[in-house]
C-alpha cells in the first residue's frame, strides 16, 4: 500500500479557486486515486475518480464542470483544481488509491487513505 498525503487546503471565499494535491510515498502508477470529501455530520461523499493512466475521470454531480482530476505518475502526485467553490463544498478531502486500474465511486473499494485536508468556503 501506498501512504498518501493532502496538502492545499484552507479558507476561501465563494465563487474562489483552490487546488489540493496528494502525494504518494510509492510509485502510484499502477492505482486508481479518488478524492472523498466528509462535511460535519455527513457521511464521507464521493468526489472524483481518476484511472491509473489519467485518460478516464468521473466527477460527482456536485462537482462536475467545476473540478478537474489530474496526476502526475512521474511525481507521484494527484491534483483536485477546484474552481467556483461554494460554501456546500466545504468539508474535509480524503485522497484515496486502489490498487486497480479503473476508479469507483465507491470509498470502502480504496485501500489506501490519506488524513485529509480541511476546505472552507464563506459565503
Amino acid at each position: 500500500q501506498v501512504q498518501l498525503v493532502e496538502s492545499g487546503g484552507g479558507l476561501v471565499q465563494a465563487g474562489d479557486s483552490l487546488s489540493v494535491s496528494c502525494a504518494a510515498s510509492g510509485r502510484i502508477g499502477t492505482y486508481a486515486m479518488g478524492w472523498f470529501r466528509q462535511a460535519p455530520g455527513k457521511e464521507r461523499e464521493f468526489v472524483a475518480t481518476i484511472n491509473w493512466s489519467g485518460t478516464v475521470t468521473n466527477y460527482a454531480d456536485s462537482v462536475k464542470g467545476r473540478f478537474t482530476l489530474s496526476r502526475d505518475n512521474a511525481k507521484n502526485t494527484v491534483s483536485l483544481q477546484m474552481n467556483s467553490l461554494k460554501p456546500e463544498d466545504t468539508a474535509v478531502y480524503y485522497c484515496a488509491a486502489r490498487p486497480y486500474t479503473t476508479g469507483v465511486t465507491i470509498a470502502t473499494m480504496y485501500t489506501s487513505w490519506g488524513q485529509g485536508t480541511q476546505v472552507t468556503v464563506s459565503s
